[in-house]
């Protein structure tokens, strides 16, 4: 066999061999994206509104999808610790969570977490709390999905 004969297998041998790690990379490229896209996918669409209570603290309400469920989360900031708040949540009216909660250190905040079904249709969640003692109220509303 001549030496041109031998080089021209061995140039076509690194050419195959090239080509199929490619589409190697490729397919397990495709396969990583297919396996991600599902988890990505189950959080789903994400609401999120702030705003002032009547004495200075602040509030934030996100309500997000998870896994055909909402995902409610009512945060107050007073920026002091200790203080005890009535809370309530509300889903188109209907009262999913009623409780107290107290701020914690550092930043004298509190955060509500619930996990409620995803009604048909909009949701409007409401939030509001209450600091008994000194009298401030926060109320938000949110209508998901928006």
């Amino acid at each position: 066999m001549s030496r041109t004969s031998t080089q021209s297998r061995t140039s076509a041998h690194r050419r195959t061999s090239t080509h199929r790690r490619t589409l190697a990379a490729i397919a397990l490229t495709g396969a990583l994206v297919a396996t991600a896209a599902p988890a990505a996918l189950a959080k789903g669409h994400e609401v999120r509104t702030s705003g002032a209570c009547s004495q200075g603290a602040t509030w934030k309400l996100k309500a997000k999808t998870d896994n055909g469920r909402l995902e409610v989360e009512f945060e107050v900031d007073s920026n002091r610790v200790g203080q005890s708040w009535s809370v309530q949540l509300k889903d188109n009216g209907v009262l999913v969570y009623s409780g107290t909660s107290t701020t914690i250190a550092p930043s004298g905040s509190f955060e509500v977490q619930r996990r409620i079904a995803d009604r048909a249709g909009k949701d409007t969640i409401t939030a509001y709390a209450e600091h008994a003692a000194s009298g401030q109220t926060c109320s938000a509303r949110i209508v998901f999905p928006a």
